[in-house]
């Protein structure tokens, strides 16, 4: 989350929301691996479908966000016009920021 916070500092919000994806996948990955369970891939939606355990609705939520964040944020031909940065705004990132934090925290609970 480090990362993230440094790049929304410097006003690179598509980064911001972009690591903050990168935060929640580690750490869902990190919940797959506590209940002994493998998945490749990057969509936070797919990855947590591994796991029996409920999941809050704030935290779907937030899954769904990130997940949108996951493209787009990082191939520069992905608008018809401009780039990334020019798509993404600092309430993006707080939202970002926000749901990594809010997955973290869960996945912690979990793990603990």
């Amino acid at each position: 989350m480090s990362s993230a916070h440094i790049n929304y500092s410097e006003g690179l919000y598509e980064e911001a929301c972009f690591e903050s994806h990168q935060a929640a996948e580690k750490a869902v990955k990190a919940l797959l691996n506590y209940f002994h369970r493998e998945r490749r891939g990057h969509s936070l939606l797919y990855l947590v479908s591994e796991v029996s355990v409920e999941v809050p609705e704030d935290v779907r939520r937030c899954i769904l966000e990130l997940d949108k964040h996951y493209i787009p944020t990082r191939y520069p031909d992905v608008y018809d016009e401009g780039a990334p940065l020019d798509y993404y705004s600092r309430e993006d990132a707080d939202r970002c920021l926000e749901c990594a934090k809010r997955i973290v925290e869960w996945v912690k609970s979990i793990v603990r």
